[in-house]
């Protein structure tokens, strides 16, 4: 028998007969691997653990506690639950049904418009599937074969699918596990009774292919797991996350407010959600100043030529607000979909030096995206939106630096707003020419010092090839908020293409025209998206220093009223955001709402403090800190600003 050579992770090399699979490298190594064993990673590509390997390779086994592996877990639980759908609506189609990061969906279409208290009978086919163990068997089968098959099932969502496929370039495949068959990519779990403990959350409509004027299906979406355990501590953590959900704080904290009225995914932002906002954007003004970033302002509109230059138009063209004509023949303006086009003409606006670079303009600018209704998600997915956006114009020999000193930027951001769990990924290119704009040798180089960057700032990053913007690659900030959510947030990218684009110029050194190369950079991204992580993040109870309001003053009685003024007015006038609530109410009932209301402090005020001229200190969720002077309790919130500190 032939021998190849399997390389381990750890670096290690074994030999094994040509056609060992995955299983039998992991049951090499343990048992235990052996048992847990989902998948495989073999020369980069995940597989199934049964799948042959004919020649040397790399190989990794993968359990759930790999992403691959919880991929892998999670969508063969989708096919598990087509599969019971399938039993239960013998009419059933499917459209597609992917893992997502938190679990699988699978869009179907049915006769009956299911409900949440249908999921428990779909559990319950399920359950029964699993207990009789099928195995997942890939088939690899022709085109034709694949429409044969589909065209027998009546099944339109895929025939569409089949449509779209190359087979010289793609492998068409199903899946079979019982009586059931799934046209799918997989990988899978090698058998159905691997999966363990699953819940399904939730059913809502979807239109096929994310498209309006295609058929509404319905999606179901579910989670599942190896252990019990961490099925109930997902659920546990499912419920905590309802309560934090910005769109459930938002109101009942009165920070913004979205109406059908002004228009579906436009939020207009409250007295205490603009504090909250104009806070955060003060914060990231002030640090820009001390990096040497140089404020601007650019209108909501532009003329639809320039988004032409820039390739946003039509490159975004499907996720865009229609052009504003004007008039026969006359000109067309776009509510803009991005701010880099309105910098590079603050840019060309007068001829610059070498000795002008770096050149770093911000702003926060508002972009318009029409979005799906169906999209659409409180604040994380909105219409309009503000981008806490800079360009900076470099010279090659400072590119490097400025890319360090924007990641160094964006991890300040993240420590003071408490992300302390994050990782990066860095976007380049694929082949694809027609998706990516530029001269490849620039696309290498920018990726090449991309990387670089990264490495000198040892950031913890993977690479995605295939997902860089249309204009360069990119380095994407992914945090982990305190419920263990994975969040987009700060993007950095380098950008060789739209220079080029706009003509932008410098005189160099040598008395010639050189190109610079552009930094486009947001810590934030969307200021709006970003609200919504953080009032999840911290349940709506911001630190003092966020904090829409950061105390209130609270009267006893009516007879308190004038030294609760004079504390009052002396905390307004040292520069605290503070209320006084003189309501004809019991002290307790004034607690309790305010304590609802989240607000960092509470100066409970009656005849000990006034004789004393102290005050009593109340902290939310932690209760009474005792007496306080009036300065102590003044330079306490002041140390508390000053130093951004984080509630625990």
């Amino acid at each position: 028998m032939e021998k190849i050579n399997i390389t381990l992770p750890d670096g290690s090399v074994k030999e094994f007969d040509k056609g060992v699979n995955a299983f039998q490298i992991a049951e090499s190594i343990s048992g235990r691997l052996a048992k847990e064993a989902i998948a495989a990673r073999v020369d980069g590509e995940v597989k199934d653990i049964y799948a042959p390997i004919n020649s040397d390779s790399e190989v990794a086994i993968l359990t759930f506690n790999d992403e691959e592996g919880k991929h892998t877990y999670w969508h063969s639980s989708s096919h598990l639950m087509a599969h019971a759908v399938k039993e239960l609506f013998p009419e059933a189609q499917f459209g597609v049904g992917p893992a997502v990061d938190t679990g699988f969906y699978y869009d179907i279409d049915i006769n009956t418009n299911l409900s949440e208290e249908d999921l428990p009978k779909i559990e319950e086919k399920m359950t029964e599937i699993t207990a009789k163990d099928e195995p997942f068997i890939r088939q690899e089968i022709s085109k034709d074969e694949a429409i044969k098959l589909y065209t027998e099932r009546s099944d339109n969502y895929k025939l569409e699918l089949i449509d779209g496929f190359n087979e010289d370039e793609e492998i068409i495949s199903i899946y079979k596990e019982g009586n059931f068959t799934d046209l799918c990519t997989g990988p899978h779990v090698p058998s159905a009774g691997r999966i363990k403990y699953f819940k399904l959350l939730s059913v809502s409509g979807s239109y096929w292919r994310g498209d309006e004027k295609n058929k509404q299906l319905q999606r179901i979406y579910g989670v599942s797991f190896p252990k019990k355990k961490m099925l109930d501590e997902y659920l546990e953590a499912l419920e905590e996350a309802k309560k934090r959900d910005h769109r459930k704080l938002g109101k009942e904290l009165e920070l913004f407010h979205i109406t059908p009225k002004v228009g579906t995914g436009l939020p207009l932002w409250l007295p205490k959600g603009t504090i909250l906002r104009e806070t955060l954007e003060n914060f990231l003004r002030e640090e820009q100043v001390k990096r040497g970033y140089q404020p601007v302002v650019t209108p909501h509109i532009g003329n639809i030529e320039l988004y032409k230059t820039s390739g946003h138009y039509p490159y975004y063209s499907d996720s865009q607000f229609p052009p504003i004509k004007l008039g026969e023949g006359q000109e067309e303006y776009l509510l803009r979909p991005m701010n880099c086009p309105h910098h590079f003409q603050i840019y060309s606006s007068k001829p610059r030096s070498y000795k002008d670079l770096p050149i770093r303009l911000s702003e926060f600018g508002m972009v318009y995206r029409y979005e799906q209704s169906g999209e659409l998600n409180g604040l994380t997915r909105v219409r309009s939106f503000a981008v806490d956006d800079s360009h900076m114009f470099v010279r090659q020999d400072q590119l490097k630096d400025e890319l360090c000193s924007v990641i160094d930027l964006i991890q300040h951001v993240f420590t003071v707003m408490g992300f302390e769990d994050f990782t990066t990924e860095l976007s380049f290119r694929d082949d694809n020419d027609e998706k990516f704009g530029g001269d490849i040798a620039l696309w290498e180089r920018a990726q090449i010092e991309l990387k670089e960057a990264a490495d000198e700032m040892n950031l913890n990053y993977i690479i995605r090839e295939g997902e860089a913007a249309f204009y360069g690659p990119k380095i994407d900030f992914m945090v982990r908020d305190v419920l263990q959510r994975k969040w987009q947030l700060g993007t950095v990218q380098i950008d060789y293409v739209m220079p080029e684009r706009f003509d932008l110029l410098y005189t160099g050194s040598d008395g010639e025209k050189h190109r610079p190369v552009v930094i486009h950079r947001a810590p934030f991204g969307s200021l709006e998206r970003f609200i919504g992580i953080l009032i999840e993040h911290f349940g709506g109870y911001f630190p003092t220093w966020l904090a829409p309001i950061q105390t209130v003053v609270i009267p006893i009685s009516q007879n308190y009223f004038e030294y609760s003024e004079k504390v009052f007015n002396e905390l307004k006038e040292a520069g605290f955001r503070v209320e006084i609530d003189k309501r004809n109410e019991k002290v307790g009932y004034k607690i309790r709402e305010w304590e609802n209301q989240k607000v960092p402090y509470m100066l409970i005020l009656g005849e000990k403090e006034q004789n004393s001229e102290n005050l009593s200190v109340r902290q939310h969720k932690i209760g009474d800190l005792g007496n306080m002077q009036l300065s102590e309790f003044s330079d306490k919130l002041r140390a508390e600003i000053k130093n951004k500190v984080i509630n625990k």
